[in-house]
């Protein structure tokens, strides 16, 4: 019985133990699975977040590129369509084949040149044809190139600002062309454009320790800190646009081929991370690289890129260490599950369970205090350049509230010297007046004194009156066209030079219509090219006999002419071509800047106006305004 018992029982007993063996393993097992995808978890969002902040210290970096490129090109966008204001260039465009004008263009372009500190600058027809640039010197001059194929040149002959990079095709010179049409009448006769250079900005890139791309709204990169991937794509070209590049020569004989990334990962917040095989040594074994790309697309330059490479060994080591901190915790709570279940089972193991635990734990917090260490690093660091970040931005406030100040400080020199001169002579009577008041007071002769304080009175009156107009004269101008009496603004303006009227012994005479004359202008800049062409006729009639200002008024179907006469030596034809240039001036040298003028004409032309001279029958020389005629009921009160 007892055989038979035990027969029967020990295969079942066996069986048993093999499945409670089998049943372990598998829960060992999903215990094993559960703890690497903890760990494998902690480090992707670890990863994730270093990853973030290399984003955002990239997207910072990357405002700061920005800034530079928008000032380096901002302070060109004005150059081209200065240069209509040059008779020479409306001529040559109207005589193309005129080698005294083409002459007179190039010199003056060249001096343009070497001022702005451009590249080249030159005009062109409304062919393409190139009939003057600054380089006409040089072998390879721009001189009847055709660069109708551009699209800088097609945008500006449609009548829009002509933006575009590009390399050279005559010199290979890369760089950046602004253009625009040249109007004469409401009428395109060209264009002119200004090649500007920005390849100093890659030069300073190259110098620092930034991994910072600009590539154009086709991907191509054309400026960056790595030599090796300037003319390189961020991704293969389609057909269409090779096709497009091929046919505007952008890059002309640049072979465009896509950077060969070894992996390229978008993330989730617009990041990407790639990995590039970096250009070794010769000999030395080929390295991979992992970065961050951060991306700033531009609203100007249109649709062209900033990309700014964040290194990922940091993430990544970063990631590892707190993966590997978090097996060490999990580690340390299953060594404490196997102590409890070692303690339950026997108790000779205690101590030994005791020690190992204790040992992990020392371990444990030798990590924790490394790691600790590294993160008060990251954060001291960190704290350093918020410092150094907030010193420079409080000294760029500092700097632009100089700058205003110095601003307000010139114009209250000028203000001041005005009034001084203005108010010298009334200051000096009230004084007099003042001691002969008392005096008579002394005397009794009270009705002498009453008469003498009445003039006084009179006199700060008058001085209330200078200090007012200048008030006004000084005044914000609005943008706004309004309606505006012409006799009004002849009288405003008259008052600011009455007073050197009168000491230059100048006869004023005035004629106008017996009703009030309206024309559509803006008041206060009107008066300001009213006093510069006094100012001009009061200089012109220095040294001669009689000085006499004459200011007329006519009205001509729906214009309004004011006539501004002098009696001076006149205008020569060599003055009256280039009298509206900026910086043109016959006066000595330091008594003015050659600007009046062509601010004036200016001025006048925003009105929907012109400003034009001329020498009149009687002699000396006549300025003619011609506004538009308004309405009285239009005017503004």
């Amino acid at each position: 019985m007892t055989m038979t018992i035990g027969n029967k029982t020990g295969p079942r007993g066996r069986q048993g133990a093999a499945r409670w063996s089998g049943r372990q393993a598998l829960a060992w097992g999903g215990v094993l699975a559960g703890f690497l995808l903890v760990v494998y978890q902690v480090y992707f969002w670890t990863e994730r977040l270093a990853i973030d902040k290399l984003q955002a210290g990239g997207a910072q970096r990357l405002e700061v590129y920005v800034s530079s490129l928008e000032n380096a090109l901002a302070k060109y966008d004005f150059l081209p369509k200065t240069l209509e204001l040059n008779k020479d260039v409306i001529r040559l465009l109207q005589s193309p084949r005129d080698p005294e004008l083409i002459a007179s263009v190039n010199q003056y372009l060249e001096q343009m040149n070497i001022q702005a500190k451009s590249a080249t600058i030159f005009i062109s027809d409304l062919n393409g044809i190139t009939h003057a640039a600054s380089n006409w010197r040089s072998k390879d001059s721009f001189i009847g190139d055709n660069v109708s194929f551009r699209p800088y040149a097609q945008d500006a002959l449609r009548g829009t600002p002509g933006r575009f990079y590009g390399v050279g095709t005559t010199n290979l010179e890369p760089g950046y062309f602004f253009a625009h049409g040249i109007y004469h009448n409401g009428k395109m006769l060209g264009l002119a454009t200004v090649k500007v250079n920005i390849e100093s900005l890659e030069k300073r890139w190259v110098q620092g320790a930034d991994k910072v791309m600009l590539a154009d709204e086709h991907g191509v990169i054309f400026l960056t800190s790595v030599p090796a991937w300037k003319y390189r794509t961020l991704a293969p070209l389609t057909p269409e646009v090779g096709a497009l590049l091929q046919q505007t020569r952008q890059y002309y004989s640049h072979r465009l081929e896509p950077i060969p990334f070894l992996s390229d990962r978008l993330l989730g917040n617009g990041a990407r991370v790639i990995s590039v095989r970096d250009q070794a040594m010769p000999g030395a074994p080929a390295r991979t690289s992992s970065s961050v790309m951060t991306q700033l697309q531009l609203n100007s330059p249109s649709n062209w890129q900033f990309i700014y490479l964040s290194d990922l060994l940091q993430a990544r080591s970063s990631a590892q260490a707190a993966a590997v901190f978090s097996g060490v915790v999990l580690g340390f709570f299953l060594l404490l599950f196997f102590y409890l279940r070692q303690r339950r089972q026997a108790l000779a193991h205690k101590l030994r369970a005791k020690e190992e635990l204790q040992h992990a734990y020392d371990n444990l917090e030798t990590m924790v205090a490394e790691r600790t260490s590294e993160l008060n690093a990251m954060t001291q660091s960190l704290s350093q350049e918020i410092a150094v970040r907030s010193q420079a931005e409080h000294k760029l406030h500092i700097t632009q509230n100089e700058l205003f100040q110095a601003g307000k400080m010139a114009v209250l020199g000028q203000m001041s010297a005005s009034i001084t001169h203005e108010l010298n002579q009334p200051l000096t009577a009230l004084r007099t007046m003042s001691d002969n008041a008392v005096i008579l007071l002394e005397r009794g002769r009270l009705d002498d004194a009453k008469n003498n304080l009445a003039t006084i009175s009179q006199i700060a009156a008058r001085m209330g009156a200078i200090t007012g107009q200048l008030k006004v004269f000084a005044r914000k101008s609005t943008t706004s066209l309004t309606s505006v009496s012409i006799p009004t603004a002849i009288t405003n303006a008259l008052f600011l030079v009455e007073r050197r009227l009168q000491v230059e012994n100048v006869h004023f005479s005035l004629h106008a219509p017996g009703d009030d004359i309206f024309a559509l202008c803006e008041s206060n800049r009107l008066e300001q090219v009213l006093v510069n062409l006094f100012a001009n006729a009061l200089d012109a009639m220095l040294g001669c006999a009689p000085r006499t200002l004459t200011v007329e008024v006519l009205r001509a179907a729906e214009k309004i002419l004011i006539h501004v006469t002098d009696s001076g030596p006149g205008l020569s034809q060599e003055v009256r071509e280039r009298l509206f240039e900026p910086f043109f001036t016959t006066k000595p040298q330091g008594v003015g800047l050659g600007l009046g003028l062509a601010i004036s004409e200016q001025i006048t032309r925003q009105f929907g106006g012109t400003l034009r001279a001329d020498n009149p029958p009687g002699g000396g020389a006549r300025f003619t305004i011609e506004l538009n005629m308004a309405q009285q009921e239009e005017k503004h009160v």
